[in-house]
């Protein structure tokens, strides 16, 4: 009986093609990693990204599995390795961006040639919020002070503006 196996044992069947060894082991363990990446994530849909991509990476890898080795601390380091992977991807793509939307707000300071994005295009709030954030450096309770507003409505007037401006780049 598999439901009697240790993890150990399961992952040992599951190399040798046990599908219902791997059936066993993901319903013992799915809800842990998915509820561990929601607590270190606070997203979501990063999470169900990530917890995907764990699964695939134990299966890719049930060859390498060690089986002198517990499962489940096996198991969190591929999920701990794959949250940091994902975050250093994230918060490079996010330097990208806020870079590129620090170059425009300067540029949209003097009078943009006709081809370029202009600032003013964009409604009063998210331009000034994004003034704040990317030009001022600001952080977003200090633009919730300034907006009259919650730090987590500031966080979203500053993503609407930097999708709007993505639409308006994207226009010409």
């Amino acid at each position: 009986m598999l439901n009697a196996q240790t993890d150990e044992q399961l992952m040992i069947e599951y190399r040798l093609g046990n599908d219902d060894a791997f059936s066993i082991l993901y319903a013992r363990h799915a809800p842990k990693i998915l509820g561990y990446l929601r607590l270190k994530t606070s997203d979501n849909s990063v999470a169900s990204e990530i917890f995907q991509v764990v699964f695939l990476k134990l299966h890719a890898t049930r060859e390498r599995y060690r089986s002198e080795l517990p499962f489940l601390p096996w198991l969190f380091t591929i999920t701990r390795n794959e949250l940091i992977d994902t975050m250093r991807k994230k918060k490079r793509n996010l330097e990208d961006s806020t870079e590129w939307i620090a170059e425009t707000a300067a540029a949209a300071e003097s009078e943009p040639p006709p081809d370029e994005i202009d600032l003013r295009e964009l409604p009063d709030q998210q331009r000034q919020a994004l003034q704040m954030r990317y030009h001022e450096e600001l952080s977003f309770e200090k633009i919730a002070n300034a907006l009259g507003t919650s730090s987590t409505n500031a966080r979203q007037v500053v993503s609407r503006g930097v999708k709007s401006l993505r639409k308006l780049y994207e226009k010409r």
